[in-house]
């Protein structure tokens, strides 16, 4: 179990935006951190009242949001625009192109989110939009698949092996997640503090778990996290 510890993480700040980098991104550049398994990135961004990301495009890249507080705009090239809110999860398969922005939602109150890439198995693909609730009480005590390659229980689907899940604990709740054999695992601290494996992490923490079959969650204060069951590859190919 390899930790990656909140402060190690990339920084960029530009007064609007201040965003957190788990993996290589933009001018952040760490060769021991490009990634892991096919999950490319992981960006806990804090935008400010009224900015955002200005209409951009991407490619051939499986790419969702999951806010923790605030509002999220979002606007595409294939006629979408939704706002995306604590407990929504959105992906967007960008395919053969999409442009899109995001944008803070409100003029008062600052929007923190997750955004994370996932590089797809097939290129070329029909761009598409998904966006999806998940209440607080599907979370509470437990994993909930959000993410999946065949849309299982509800779940958001993704053009990848790949498998994310999403889970709230606090005091005695906890759950142990059995691994299917030859996987990888990581799994992500969105907010709050909690043991995993007997190892306390806290917000921003996370760990890289290869071959691990059992993964404890307990002791949870206040903890919101993710845990992404993945392929056993050390590295992203794209």
């Amino acid at each position: 179990m390899e930790l990656r510890p909140a402060a190690a993480r990339g920084l960029a700040n530009f007064g609007w935006l201040h965003s957190q980098h788990s993996f290589s991104f933009g001018s952040y550049y760490d060769p021991q951190h490009l990634g892991f398994s096919d999950l490319l990135v992981i960006n806990e961004d804090r935008v400010r009242p009224g900015r955002g990301f200005d209409t951009h495009g991407h490619r051939d890249m499986e790419i969702f949001s999951y806010v923790l507080d605030g509002a999220l705009e979002h606007k595409d090239s294939m006629g979408t625009g939704s706002v995306i809110r604590p407990g929504d999860v959105q992906m967007m398969s960008a395919g053969t192109g999409v442009r899109h922005s995001e944008y803070n939602a409100s003029r008062e109150q600052e929007v923190h989110f997750l955004q994370i890439w996932i590089v797809p198995d097939r290129k070329g693909v029909a761009p598409r939009y998904q966006q999806q609730h998940f209440d607080a009480g599907e979370k509470r005590g437990r994993l909930r698949l959000i993410i999946s390659p065949d849309g299982a229980e509800g779940s958001l689907s993704v053009h990848q092996d790949a498998r994310v899940y999403a889970g709230l604990f606090d005091g005695a709740e906890h759950q142990r997640f059995t691994l299917p054999a030859k996987r990888f695992a990581y799994v992500h601290v969105a907010r709050g503090a909690l043991d995993i494996n007997g190892r306390r992490l806290a917000a921003g923490d996370a760990v890289k778990l290869r071959d691990a079959r059992e993964i404890e969650f307990a002791r949870g204060e206040q903890a919101e996290v993710l845990l992404f069951d993945l392929r056993s590859n050390e590295t992203p190919h794209y």
